[in-house]
């Protein structure tokens, strides 16, 4: 299993691609008329061979507005994970109790996305793509397009980890645990669910609402460079990362 994408919720897309763009030199390789049954519209951008992808609610019966209005903003939204399985994963939650508010069966590309409610208060997705092995460091990736090879950045290679918030980070962790069949590792306060490829980290709250997604390791060719574009995009650096659209993208080296 592999952390394949993760998804922002922003109230406009178009200053959070520009900032991407300008500190991490993310290009749009994809906009995806499937989400409008959502009510919302997108951005898929390749992160080596991950990706980002910004939402933007169109309606404000979408349930991404309703998101944004909990969440006090732009803020993390979605991790969406790829397996060799999919439907044996919805299966398998399907029995625990885990309801599935999305997902498709057939087809080369199938998926479930399972409600926020019985995952901790962030959307998951696991995803397969029938054909392609997770392992493929570039391989097919339906939710990006056809073409999304020809805007790799030079800049970002890959996404390394995503950080949950949660008021309490060990009931989540183990929580994910059992979601995911995947044991926990803990290394003094930090909790860490190790993937085949990736990780998904477990921190206390660090905003006033206290879960979702609020960080992401991004991997950089240089990561000084992305911190002096950040420095010259007047965008705000703690220790946790570059804030952008309510979440800390920490570069950091292969």
């Amino acid at each position: 299993m592999r952390l394949r994408q993760v998804a922002l919720i922003a109230r406009e897309i178009a200053p959070v691609a520009r900032a991407l763009n300008e500190i991490f030199g993310l290009e749009i390789a994809f906009r995806d008329p499937g989400v409008g049954v959502f009510g919302l519209a997108n951005i898929v951008m390749p992160v080596g061979g991950e990706f980002l992808e910004v939402l933007e609610p169109e309606r404000e019966d979408a349930s991404g507005a309703r998101y944004l209005t909990r969440r006090g903003g732009d803020a993390g939204y979605m991790v969406i994970l790829q397996s060799d399985d999919a439907l044996a994963h919805r299966a398998r939650l399907e029995a625990a109790g885990v309801r599935v508010v999305a997902a498709r069966g057939e087809g080369r590309y199938r998926f479930s996305h399972f409600h926020p409610a019985d995952t901790s208060g962030v959307l998951l997705s696991i995803d397969e793509v029938a054909g392609s092995d997770w392992r493929a460091a570039m391989g097919d990736w339906p939710p990006a397009g056809p073409n999304w090879r020809d805007f790799s950045s030079a800049t970002s290679l890959g996404l390394a980890a995503v950080t949950l918030q949660a008021h309490d980070p060990a009931a989540v962790a183990e929580r994910w645990s059992m979601l995911l069949d995947r044991p926990v590792s803990r290394d003094g306060e930090r909790l860490e669910l190790q993937l085949g490829a990736g990780a998904i980290r477990f921190v206390a709250p660090v905003d006033a609402d206290g879960t979702g997604v609020v960080g992401l390791d991004v991997i950089v060719a240089n990561v000084g460079e992305v911190m002096a574009r950040a420095d010259r995009a007047g965008v705000r650096v703690t220790e946790r990362g570059v804030h952008l659209c309510g979440t800390a993208l920490r570069p950091v080296s292969r």
